[in-house]
């Protein structure tokens, strides 16, 4: 991809922009499927693909303003006030664990980095769980959102490292990461 410091202002507005809509379609998509997992509140997290990509072709910075972009507007055009307040700290839990893997703890790939960012999420949207619902009894649950975390950010990961692979002058390897340089060639 081409060095985000060397893109106009416009182009990175219209490239944030696409890749926001892009997250809100994914995550929009998964509401119509009817997958079920016979758990409350598990779901695939497609719109995360956006993000990991964005994290690993792009950077943090990035990262982070698309996917609170597109949990503020799925929450407004397809949830409510609380359904914002778990997807931000879920979001956010998330987004700070994945960079800290890609960034600090450097042997995590892609399909790592994005395990670990579905089980944060999980976690602090337990949290908050707990303090809307004033109930410490909901940690119980954070077991079975741990394995589903697992599972749905390994599905996660292992799309968006294919993406990854398939974007032109994005470098290829398993950790996506040479010399300390990210792909932003």
């Amino acid at each position: 991809m081409k060095n985000k410091k060397s893109m106009p202002l416009y182009s990175r507005v219209a490239l944030y922009g696409v890749l926001t809509a892009l997250a809100l379609i994914a995550g929009y998509v998964e509401l119509l499927l009817p997958i079920n997992f016979g758990i409350p509140g598990i779901k695939l997290g497609l719109a995360n693909i956006v993000v990991v990509c964005t994290l690993y072709l792009l950077d943090a910075r990035a990262a982070v303003m698309i996917s609170f972009v597109r949990i503020l507007l799925s929450g407004l055009l397809f949830g409510n006030v609380f359904g914002i307040l778990y997807s931000a700290a879920g979001g956010l839990c998330s987004l700070l664990i994945m960079i800290f893997a890609k960034h600090v703890l450097r042997f995590f790939g892609v399909a790592g980095v994005s395990v670990l960012g579905g089980i944060f999420h999980n976690l602090g949207q337990i949290l908050v769980a707990v303090f809307v619902v004033e109930n410490i009894k909901l940690v119980y649950y954070l077991p079975v959102l741990t394995a589903a975390g697992t599972l749905t950010g390994l599905l996660i990961g292992l799309l968006g490292g294919e993406i990854i692979k398939r974007v032109p002058g994005a470098k290829s390897g398993a950790s996506h990461e040479q010399n300390g340089k990210s792909f932003r060639s």
